[in-house]
Formats: C-alpha cells, sequence, structure tokens
C-alpha cells in the first residue's frame, strides 16, 4: 500500500454498470477529472484529492470527500447493491418439472401438475 492508497477502497459502478475499486488519490482524481457534470460534492472531492496528491490532507480526507461524491452522484456500488431487490430463491414449479431425473419420480410434465 503507498502512502497515497485509501484504507478501504471505494467501490463505484462505471460503464454499464461494471464495478470498479477506487483504492488511492491519483484513481479518485481521474475519475473526477473525466466526470461530465460538475457540482458541490464534486469540487470538494476534486479540491481534496488535489490537495491529497500535495500532501496537504490525509488519505483518509480524501477517500470521506470521494465516498461522498460517488454517493451523491449515484455511482456509489454500496448505495446501488441495498436498494436492488433481491431475487426470489424458489425457482418456478416448471423448472423443477424439466429438471426432474427419472429416479426423482415420473419425467412426463404431464404426470406433474403446474399450479
Amino acid at each position: 500500500m503507498t502512502k497515497r492508497s485509501f484504507g478501504r477502497p471505494v467501490p463505484i459502478l462505471v460503464g454499464l454498470g461494471f464495478p470498479r475499486y477506487v483504492e488511492n488519490i491519483w484513481q479518485a482524481y481521474d475519475v473526477l477529472n473525466e466526470w461530465p457534470s460538475r457540482g458541490p460534492a464534486h469540487k470538494a472531492a476534486f479540491d481534496a484529492c488535489r490537495a491529497g496528491l500535495a500532501d496537504e490532507v490525509d488519505v483518509e480526507t480524501v477517500r470521506a470527500a470521494f465516498d461522498t461524491f460517488a454517493r451523491k452522484a449515484g455511482i456509489l456500488a454500496h448505495d446501488i447493491a441495498a436498494e436492488t431487490p433481491a431475487r426470489p430463491k424458489t425457482p418456478a414449479k416448471a423448472h423443477d418439472v424439466w429438471l426432474k431425473r427419472p429416479s426423482d419420480g415420473p419425467v412426463d410434465p404431464g404426470d406433474a401438475q403446474l399450479t
């Protein structure tokens, strides 16, 4: 871990929702530099990155500012995952019938009733 690495990466979603782990000040700076829109959270994080690169603030201050930016921009991966409903854990009954082995019972889907 370098002097400018975060203690814990900031997980963000990029592109088509692919995860990316921002691990240090330079990576945060690159994300912010390429970000298409600007606002107060962007400015605070960008200024924190520049100050961090100049050793004027500690790395965790930069991480906190970038985390706040990511949350407000809607790209923080933890926030997105928390809002996504879980998929049902029970398979469809038709799926169960289709996968039934001869040793498990009737093979013909007509033998089993679907509700």
